[in-house]
């Protein structure tokens, strides 16, 4: 075999994989990869001009296609930068490949500028972090990196790459990805045990979460439901892991309230697919379930399983291949009156659900002609202006359940939203997910405060001329912080002073900001101007943005 530089061995390792685009912003320390991708015409460097951006787009587009996506960010500060929005793929579940240059080896006992053990500083947000010490080595740990990224549960991983391993030669062979099969069966003994609590309970509900989706194990849940008879309740929906429309669906679990813990006492079996019961931010105290209920926990996450409360049944398994023996085993045992009893859930639950649709169509006419323009009536333009077949970006944070009760995701790849807890994913994300799906017109509805973290995303879309169009929710504030200091203050939060948490004086123009970077751009402030500045902006070629000027008050109406 003729014998290759390392950054030779890196370009064709990645070319083995398919990666089509590599996601970064650049530093001296990457010199030896940026040179080798002139001979590579067919991976895309993606330039973003800060590293959160890149990230973004990367994690947009590995959810999207469901395959790791590259990162190549700078050394110490470059990664550190990256480090917020890989903790968010680590939470979540993204397969991402970071990579990063390190400084000549030989170079590191001098401690050189920006010189720092990368390895160690990623290593608690990736599922696997290390440093190639040998040009041999190269197309090996590429090979593993893509690897580990894949296998449940996803996640990232991280290779740091030194300039003079990358500038040597080796003659050891490239290495491509072997065929993964990742559809772990369940134990047949868990599976009969579980379908047993299921077919025979009186009160069934299910939670999903987000390797729901990432097993593409919608339809499996919903099939598994609807025998069941049983409400569907979720504690992410960073993908459509249950189709929001659907009657049975009753949206997301705020896991911070004691209304949940007696909302939850009420069933006595309990599924839990896909998904951690539960991650939490706020201290409440008591448990969630109550003492009588059963839980059952499928999950490709073992660590997951028992982790905050114990499983009567515990099953380690792919969700769609659970799902779908689960399912054939409660029809098996399921008697006559019991799905007759299912039945009658189901109808029950169709009629609460019509309910709530209607308290919502109300909440909207209440609030039509409000101004400044009211998230409801935004959010109903919005569903009737959409292109066919949209995609829909969401970081709309206090506002994202309004655009959740306005707008229908069917399937997986309707909708994408950030997950992990960090915000500023979303303006790169957008972009990240229209390189995946060309063929979709993307849409991205996110908040000021997310938005401003990384507008640098907006000369991105310029540049590569990607047809994303955004709306950013102008409440001039973190509103969702006033929100969560009202719910800590209590009977108090009418003399609550809501410090660092304006986002005015002087006041923020996202259309004039878009406008510099060459993007069309439209100020909204005026309700009956939302349906022609939608269509106009939908109709318009490439990149696009409005600044809709919205209700910022913090007590909420969702």
């Amino acid at each position: 075999m003729t014998a290759l530089t390392g950054k030779q061995a890196v370009m064709e390792t990645l070319r083995a994989h398919g990666v089509q685009y590599v996601f970064g912003n650049p530093g001296t320390s990457e010199s030896p990869f940026l040179d080798a991708l002139q001979d590579y015409p067919d991976i895309q460097y993606v330039l973003a001009l800060q590293e959160s951006v890149a990230v973004g787009m990367a994690d947009g587009y590995a959810r999207a296609t469901h395959r790791p996506a590259l990162i190549n960010v700078h050394v110490s500060a470059g990664l550190a930068n990256a480090l917020c929005l890989v903790s968010n793929a680590c939470r979540g579940g993204t397969p991402l490949v970071v990579t990063a240059g390190q400084w000549d080896t030989r170079l590191l006992l001098e401690e050189p500028v920006l010189g720092a053990d990368l390895a160690r500083m990623a290593e608690q947000f990736t599922k696997w972090s290390a440093e190639v010490h040998h040009t041999a080595d190269l197309s090996t740990a590429l090979r593993r990196a893509f690897q580990v990224a894949a296998e449940p549960p996803s996640g990232p991983v991280f290779l740091s790459l030194p300039w003079d391993v990358l500038d040597a030669t080796t003659d050891a062979p490239v290495e491509s990805a072997a065929p993964a099969y990742h559809r772990h069966r369940p134990d047949a003994s868990a599976v009969e045990r579980a379908a047993s609590f299921l077919a025979h309970a009186r009160r069934p509900a299910i939670i999903v979460g987000d390797r729901v989706a990432q097993s593409d194990a919608t339809a499996e849940a919903v099939a598994l439901a609807e025998l069941l008879g049983a409400p569907v309740y979720s504690t992410t929906y960073s993908g459509v892991n249950f189709p929001n429309a659907h009657p049975q669906f009753l949206g997301s679990l705020n896991v911070h309230s004691h209304a949940t813990r007696d909302l939850l006492a009420m069933f006595d079996v309990v599924l839990g697919i896909g998904t951690n019961l539960f991650s939490r931010f706020l201290y409440a105290s008591g448990r969630l379930f109550g003492p009588e209920t059963r839980l059952v926990h499928v999950d490709s996450h073992a660590r997951e399983i028992g982790k905050t409360y114990r499983a009567d049944v515990g099953m380690v398994a792919d969700p769609k291949t659970a799902l779908v023996e689960l399912t054939a085993a409660v029809d098996t045992v399921q008697t006559d009156t019991e799905r007759d009893d299912a039945s009658t859930r189901c109808q029950r639950l169709a009629a609460q659900r019509r309910q709530k649709d209607e308290a919502f169509i109300r909440e909207v006419r209440a609030h039509w002609d409000a101004r400044p323009i009211h998230a409801t009536r935004l959010m109903a333009e919005l569903r009737d202006c959409l292109p066919p077949h949209s995609v829909i970006v969401d970081e709309a944070i206090s506002n994202s359940g309004v655009l959740h009760a306005s707008l229908t995701f069917r399937e997986p790849g309707d909708f994408f939203r950030a997950s992990g807890g960090a915000i500023s994913w979303g303006m790169g994300g957008a972009l990240g997910v229209q390189l995946a799906l060309p063929d979709r017109p993307v849409v991205a509805v996110i908040g000021d405060g997310s938005a401003m973290y990384c507008n640098q995303a907006l000369w991105t879309a310029a540049h590569y001329r990607l047809p994303v169009k955004y709306i950013i929710l102008s409440n001039r504030a973190y509103r969702v912080l006033k929100i969560n200091l009202v719910h800590y203050r209590g009977e108090a939060a009418g003399r609550s002073k809501f410090i660092g948490m304006d986002l005015c004086d002087p006041d923020l123009d996202f259309a004039r900001l878009a406008a510099s970077f060459d993007l069309p751009a439209w100020r909204l402030d005026q309700p009956d101007a939302i349906r022609p500045t939608l269509e106009r902006a939908f109709a318009t070629p490439g990149p696009a943005l409005i600044d809709a000027r919205i209700d910022g008050s913090y007590n909420g109406f969702f």
